[in-house]
């Protein structure tokens, strides 16, 4: 079952949305396998700097994924916020970490506990996923990123993306050494509070070098993550695949 859910955010002060996939026990649908859980565990699946809450069904096959599963999946959308409160826009971390959780689990009948609650995105939904995991451990059984922006605080990013940078975060204000920047988030992480983690990138994707640093800090604290990086870009053909070989990961209860 997909729904588009267009909702009052009390946090960004106006009207958004989100996409919400619901597991259906509907034996006679041809060609798709479904299960039903007493329990439902529930994805928030997170999208990339040009896109929104849609861009995953429109461009993968997560439906029919999370169907197989019994898994429910909230795609909820944030604009080009980096999962950030901006100093000259919205609350959109706000949102994400506060808002919608409460709002999704007062409207769905899903699953509000730890064990049966995950977080996964792409590119500047891969580097927000590990922000809400490393933030909110105790939220979370395992976090995903793919094709992860996730060392926003290096200065080749903010110099591609300037306008973007003073929106969120000021003029002449920096991510680095902040709680907006993974690495230092990482640093000073619980070890034995973290979720599990997955990390995947393709070998000829611009954003590598980024994977390549966040595994040397998870190494650097003793933090296993779980990688792949086969050959491929910053492209849905890939990103369809290792969506796929995510929802097999996670460690969905019996």
């Amino acid at each position: 079952m997909r729904l588009r859910c267009d909702f009052y955010s009390e946090s960004l002060g106006i009207g958004t949305a989100m996409t919400v996939l619901l597991p259906q026990s509907a034996d006679g649908q041809i060609g798709l396998a479904a299960t039903t859980r007493e329990r439902t565990p529930v994805l928030y699946l997170l999208h990339g700097l040009s896109d929104d809450d849609t861009i995953w069904t429109r461009r993968t096959s997560i439906e029919r994924y999370a169907s197989s599963l019994g898994l429910a999946v909230v795609m909820p959308q944030v604009g080009r916020s980096f999962y950030c409160d901006e100093v000259h826009g919205n609350r959109y971390w706000t949102f994400l970490s506060e808002e919608l959780p409460a709002l999704v689990n007062s409207s769905f009948n899903v699953s509000s506990c730890r064990e049966d609650t995950f977080v996964a995105g792409l590119s500047m939904g891969g580097y927000g996923a590990f922000k809400w995991a490393l933030r909110q451990p105790w939220r979370f059984a395992a976090a995903a990123a793919l094709s992860g922006s996730l060392d926003i605080a290096k200065p080749e990013r903010e110099h591609a993306l300037p306008d973007l940078f003073r929106t969120i975060w000021g003029e002449g204000r920096r991510p680095a050494n902040t709680d907006d920047d993974l690495l230092t988030l990482m640093a000073r992480a619980e070890i034995a509070d973290l979720p599990a983690l997955w990390v995947g990138c393709g070998t000829e994707d611009f954003l590598l070098p980024d994977t390549h640093r966040f595994l040397h800090a998870a190494h650097e604290r003793g933090v296993h993550v779980t990688h792949e990086l086969p050959p491929g870009g910053h492209e849905w053909s890939l990103w369809d695949e290792q969506i796929r070989r995510v929802l097999h990961w996670l460690p969905l209860q019996p």
